[in-house]
């Protein structure tokens, strides 16, 4: 079973920075997407950006000129740069997989997000 791993949450003051890494525990041979999705208290799930094998990128506004998302297809791992942080980006961020030519869909457990003076 595919598993996705999710790195690099944590609290960071207003303006700080954080980089957040998602490593799938197998190697990624079909056309596929990687997300970062986040979710606040009370609210729904966003997508926040995603990335597909091919490098095509697609971010939500809010996030637009602060958020980076990056892949590393070697190692499996999608990254999400986060610089300028508000603290509405405070949530829990899921990294999700999701393998085209088959229609399956992973996500991962979760990193916690908080952006707090």
């Amino acid at each position: 079973q595919l598993q996705l791993v999710e790195s690099g949450g944590g609290s960071v003051l207003p303006g700080g920075s954080l980089r957040l890494s998602c490593a799938a525990s197998a190697s990624l041979f079909s056309r596929n997407t990687m997300a970062w999705y986040r979710q606040a208290p009370g609210k729904q799930r966003e997508l926040v950006a995603s990335i597909t094998s091919g490098g095509n990128t697609n971010y939500v506004d809010s996030v637009k000129g602060r958020f980076t998302i990056s892949r590393d297809n070697a190692k499996n791992t999608v990254y999400l740069q986060m610089k300028s942080l508000k603290p509405e980006d405070t949530a829990v961020y899921y990294c999700k997989l999701i393998l085209t030519s088959f229609g399956s869909i992973y996500w991962g457990q979760g990193t916690q997000v908080t952006v707090s003076s």
